[in-house]
């Protein structure tokens, strides 16, 4: 489990796709003490749960299935891109955003950003099957972020993006017409699923 805050932006340094199996490894460098960081950890990537399969001081390595590369970015993930990062939550710590589970539902695509007093103000557009699980004032976690829906209109909703989460994300690298990984609100997925009828 996650909280949505992320504790750093790493960057993918190599990406291998193996020839004999449709998975592909990824090692991202980031600046996590991996000393404290065991083999098999898991490690939110971009919103995405991945269990840590090799590491050294400064990067570690992950490995991502066909069913994942073709329901996330991940299938897209060039040398250098940004990502967000967040190690697993532990017994104790703060859950400063809101709970994640890491398990992506879908891929939502950046309509436009524009300049809102010191924020940016984002729209996004979603799948047809996720759009009932978006509320005004709910949670949403896209790229592995905790945010707050601001308002919704059919398929597409709006987030504030303060210039702390800015900088310390890949939002400030985002522009229209981005894929960014999409996980709905737990909540919301088993109120939906307690409304539908039999």
């Amino acid at each position: 489990m996650f909280t949505g805050i992320i504790t750093d932006v790493g960057e993918v340094r190599r990406v291998v796709r193996a020839k004999a199996t449709d998975d592909t490894r990824f090692e991202i460098a980031t600046r996590f003490d991996m000393e404290t960081v065991p083999i098999g950890a898991s490690i939110a990537c971009c919103g995405v749960c991945l269990t840590v399969v090799a590491k050294d001081a400064g990067w570690f390595a992950v490995q991502a299935s066909d069913e994942t590369l073709s329901k996330t970015t991940l299938g897209g993930w060039r040398e250098g891109r940004a990502v967000n990062l967040e190690r697993a939550l532990k017994f104790g710590d703060e859950l400063g955003g809101h709970i994640v589970s890491g398990h992506v539902d879908g891929v939502a695509r950046v309509v436009s950003i524009r300049p809102e007093n010191e924020s940016k103000r984002f729209i996004f557009e979603v799948p047809e099957a996720l759009k009932r699980f978006v509320a005004p004032k709910g949670s949403v976690a896209l790229d592995g972020v905790s945010l707050t829906v601001n308002e919704v209109e059919g398929g597409r909703f709006g987030v504030n993006i303060i210039s702390h989460t800015q900088s310390e994300t890949n939002f400030g690298r985002l522009a229209e017409g981005d894929a960014v990984n999409m996980e709905i609100d737990m909540l919301a997925r088993y109120v939906a699923r307690l409304m539908e009828k039999d």
